[in-house]
């Protein structure tokens, strides 16, 4: 069965290049020679005729290996429904795979025109169908494949990709140069890959779809997983506001009030029973005239914290938060860092033993980086942690100890003892100023709320977060309306509302 992806259920196991290897040699050795090749050339078949149902022309694009196996035998089938099909295969059958040799013989044996040559242009009422590179793919294409590639770069057809677009690092979500097709569609065959749904990988690989070709689950453990949606607990009567728990949001340094404004409003809306800020800024606000319920408290971190409060640092907090940290990070029984607290720690060596020590005395950490500032944690460049933004919050997760939210397009949610997940909502309408702060404070907010873990927390407010931005249609969203936004999708998700 064919299942349209990321937000269809869920959550689904992510599975790197050697562990697919892996999953494919077992599930060939359990069924007859030439099976799964079936299976696939027949998915692809029914993927092509449901998104271009009156194409008037279907080229396929075939490699060398078993991804070209796959898109000949596609062909086949696609010829049997009555499509006009032909296929330019870079190789000589004697040299094809075993089963992809056998697709080439069916497809020469049903009259499916194939050849080395490329065809005219297509236009937009034709198909491509590319089958050039499968997840086996290592380095840059070259030579005939490169040609190839750039010919599909240049029409005007859609392009249905079988299991990755070509040129595409399955793992990293990164091309592997500048050569690498823009999908249409992308249909993931026996297992989804992580590169799909992180990095560049979105925009190259369009909607997703994937097919398990009626294989049994992989029986090993999954390098990422594409999480659910999130599920919110249902309010009761009987609850009030002590029992949604106190948010302290510290940062808002001069000049920068409104970051911590917008982290606060954000807590608020996520569910917090009370939220107070404390800017750093001595002259700052003393009320915050749109969220009059906000209680802006002066020197409130310096006070004792209730046992269940959250605190969110950082938004806004310039080089001020440095001296604010050592206490709240001593003390905060939760703590989500952001921005300049974050800059404050990779900068620091007593701070970041600190975080790391949080772990150890059992208080729970988020830290919401984007890439430089993960980089800047890591020691790294920002073009390093994009190249792989996976192993980047890993290495996060393995040096501090704590929950990371590495954002970005696909922002990778990681945890200690738990697969990363890719979030697979939102989109470029977050590229505007605050919309980082919104996310802090409303991991601030759910976190207090709803008495989950922190890395519940962080992953179902980057859901959201992305979520509204998705309802936006890629219209830029100013910060103060993406939590409005965020609140009513928070608002429709949750039961009995």
């Amino acid at each position: 069965m064919i299942l349209r992806l990321p937000t269809t259920g869920g959550p689904y196991p992510l599975f790197c290049r050697e562990a697919t290897r892996r999953i494919e040699a077992r599930a060939q050795a359990a069924v007859p020679h030439f099976t799964l090749m079936a299976r696939a050339g027949a998915a692809v078949s029914r993927l092509a005729l449901a998104v271009a149902p009156h194409a008037q022309r279907i080229w396929v694009a075939a490699g060398p290996g078993n991804n070209g196996g796959d898109g000949l035998e596609a062909a086949v089938l696609l010829r049997q429904a009555g499509m006009e099909v032909a296929v330019t295969l870079l190789a000589a059958h004697e040299t094809l795979p075993p089963d992809a040799a056998r697709a080439w013989q069916r497809a020469v044996d049903s009259g499916v025109d194939v050849s080395s040559q490329l065809p005219e242009a297509l236009g937009p009422g034709d198909l491509i169908i590319d089958a050039v590179f499968g997840v086996g793919a290592t380095r840059e294409p070259a030579g005939p494949q490169a040609a190839l590639i750039r010919f599909i770069k240049a029409q005007a057809a859609p392009v249905l990709a079988v299991d990755l677009p070509s040129g595409l690092d399955g793992d990293t979500g990164q091309p592997f140069g500048p050569l690498c097709v823009h999908a249409s569609h992308t249909l993931s065959l026996l297992t989804l890959k992580p590169g799909l749904f992180t990095g560049a990988g979105r925009d190259h690989a369009g909607t997703v779809w994937f097919d398990d070709l009626g294989t049994a689950p992989p029986d090993e453990a999954p390098q990422a997983e594409l999480p659910a949606p999130p599920r919110l607990a249902a309010m009761h009567h009987a609850q009030h506001k002590g029992s949604f728990g106190d948010v302290l949001v510290v940062g808002g340094s001069a000049g920068m009030a409104g970051a911590a404004v917008l982290a606060a409003r954000a807590a608020h809306a996520a569910g917090a029973g009370r939220v107070l800020v404390d800017l750093l800024d001595p002259a700052g606000l003393t009320h915050d005239p749109v969220r009059p319920e906000l209680m802006l408290r002066a020197g409130a971190r310096l006070g004792d914290l209730p046992e269940q409060a959250t605190v969110v640092a950082g938004c806004g907090g310039g080089e001020a938060i440095a001296a604010a940290l050592p206490r709240l990070l001593g003390m905060a029984p939760r703590l989500v860092l952001d921005a300049d607290a974050l800059n404050a720690i990779a900068a620091d060596g007593t701070l970041q033993a600190l975080l790391a020590a949080r772990a150890t005395s059992g208080r729970e950490t988020v830290l919401t980086p984007h890439p430089l500032e993960a980089a800047r944690l890591l020691g790294s460049s920002a073009a390093a942690v994009q190249a792989d933004r996976l192993a980047a919050a890993r290495t996060l997760v393995e040096r501090f100890g704590t929950t990371v939210v590495l954002k970005g397009s696909g922002s990778i949610v990681a945890s200690p003892g738990h697969p990363p997940s890719i979030n697979p909502t939102g989109n470029a309408a977050l590229a505007t100023a605050g919309t980082g702060d919104v996310l802090a404070g409303w991991i601030g907010g759910l976190w207090s709320a709803s008495g989950t873990g922190a890395l519940d927390a962080a992953r179902a407010a980057t859901w959201t977060h992305g979520e509204a931005a998705d309802a936006a249609r890629h219209a830029p969203l100013r910060a103060a309306d993406l939590i409005e936004a965020m609140h009513a999708s928070a608002r429709r998700r949750r039961p009995g509302t």
